[in-house]
């Protein structure tokens, strides 16, 4: 009974391997008769070269102003802090005096309470009066210290003709020792008077002077006062916008308490950062900045505010942990830009010459491109990476004028590869080319007719295109060329 067993599952091997065997054989023999049936050029044949197609763009060079592209931040080149120049309560607010409001030069915006700076321009007032009495008293004083100067100058020279007059009476005899010497006391006496009176002179000029300078000081103080009550009221130095008001009627306020801001919103700047190496290509050869052009552009809720501009001019320092340049930029048009905003800056730098813009993706990784030859296959050629434009770069195309790249680099293209150019602009157009058409004789149109009909793989709208274009007098080459290659032939086995 084991043996019996035994039997029969050998049996059941051994016929198991022959089926196995002949359906390995049946496969084969199938495998072989399907690539002996297979058209020409078909699936089946290995021995065909592939062929990409591929978009390309014919280079040309020429003249091409590099864009910078940076962020900055907007500010106001005018701007004024309010304070209140004397401390007090605030009586009076302008109508409308808050953020965002639009004041006009000269308008006033608030006036403090002014009690105090009455009192004191009051007192000042009434120390200007005495001091102006006093002047008038030493002027006076002056004016009689003069007159009794004058007066004692007249008795001197009486006195001197007098004793004159005794001397020659004397020298003839006439006259005595006694009265010459009465002479010669009465004209030191004269003498002395006139001494004393010059001091008082001299006093009352300098009482005078005095006065002067006290009235001097008093005008000074009184000056203040006013100017004191002048500021209790506060007025607008130029039109603007208001920002960051605190002030509110009747408050206390003090002369180191910032009220508000006025800005110009029609005068502003944008300050940006740029690398060394970019601010090196903004400078001429003796280092001075270009007056390059500009245009700012804000975002907002998927649009663009742009506003041309003007560099102006550039930091003179780097501030500490800083790196770079930073550039000021003046808005010509700030229509809808206020400070803060955060911005982009476009920078015009100096024109290239022969260079030309591609799309990033027609240089590959190792700084190549892949030009397309006569014989439409691909060649690698280096180039120089100028500047980055976005999605475009900017290379040195001296060499390259005329040529034909490809413009989107992939894994499967390279060196010598065989390609089908779908010729493009630089812009991305495709460029329409008129294909190559070809007039059947009818037996040729009848073949080839029959030859889609018989290929039943093929989709019914296709083969139905194809035989109404089939039936026309000129037949696209590229498509009887794929015919003819075996695209239609009738298929053998259903």
């Amino acid at each position: 009974m084991r043996f019996l067993t035994r039997s029969l599952i050998a049996l059941f091997f051994a016929a198991l391997s022959i089926s196995a065997l002949a359906y390995a054989g049946y496969t084969l023999v199938s495998a072989i008769q399907t690539r002996a049936e297979a058209p020409s050029g078909g699936p089946g044949q290995g021995g065909r070269e592939r062929v990409f197609t591929v978009r390309a763009l014919t280079v040309t060079p020429g003249e091409v102003t590099p864009v910078l592209a940076a962020f900055g931040e907007v500010r106001t080149r005018r701007s004024l802090e309010l304070r209140a120049p004397v401390g007090g309560q605030v009586l009076e607010v302008a109508p409308g005096f808050e953020d965002g409001a639009e004041v006009a030069e000269g308008q006033l915006l608030f006036r403090i309470d002014p009690s105090d700076a009455e009192s004191a321009r009051a007192l000042a007032a009434s120390d200007l009066a005495r001091a102006e009495a006093e002047l008038r008293d030493a002027t006076r004083a002056l004016d009689l210290s003069a007159e009794d100067v004058a007066a004692a100058r007249a008795q001197y020279d009486l006195r001197v003709r007098a004793l004159e007059r005794r001397q020659g009476l004397a020298e003839r005899g006439v006259s005595t020792e006694a009265a010459l010497e009465e002479a010669e006391l009465a004209l030191s006496s004269a003498r002395q008077a006139l001494v004393s009176r010059r001091q008082a002179e001299a006093q009352a000029e300098a009482r005078r002077d005095q006065a002067q300078s006290a009235l001097e000081r008093q005008q000074i103080s009184f000056a203040e006062a006013e100017r004191r009550l002048a500021d209790t009221r506060v007025y607008a130095s130029f039109s603007g916008t208001l920002a960051d008001v605190s002030i509110v009627e009747g408050g206390i306020v003090g002369t180191q308490d910032q009220l508000a801001r006025i800005i110009d919103p029609e005068d502003l700047e944008v300050s940006v950062r740029v690398s060394t190496a970019q601010y090196l290509r903004l400078i001429d050869d003796a280092g001075r900045l270009l007056s390059a052009e500009a245009e700012v552009a804000l975002e907002v809720a998927g649009f663009e505010i742009t506003s041309p501009g003007q560099v102006l001019r550039a930091s003179a320092t780097v501030e500490q942990g800083q790196s770079g340049r930073r550039l000021f930029v003046e808005l010509t048009a700030p229509r809808g830009f206020r400070p803060g905003d955060f911005v982009t800056v476009r920078l015009q730098e100096p024109a290239l010459q022969d260079v030309a813009l591609l799309p990033a993706s027609a240089v590959n990784p190792a700084g190549n491109v892949l030009v397309i030859n006569s014989e439409d296959r691909l060649e690698a050629v280096p180039v120089t990476v100028l500047r980055r434009q976005g999605d475009g770069v900017l290379i040195d195309a001296s060499h390259l004028a005329g040529q034909e790249i490809v413009r989107e680099i992939g894994p499967n293209l390279g060196a010598g590869i065989l390609v089908r150019p779908q010729r493009e602009t630089s812009s991305g157009e495709v460029v329409v080319e008129t294909p190559e058409m070809v007039t059947l004789d009818p037996e040729r149109r009848a073949r080839l007719i029959a030859q889609v009909e018989g290929n039943t793989r093929m989709p019914e709208p296709v083969r139905a295109r194809m035989i109404a274009q089939l039936s026309e007098e000129a037949v696209p080459a590229s498509m009887l060329e794929r015919l003819e290659n075996g695209g239609g032939r009738p298929q053998s086995g259903g």
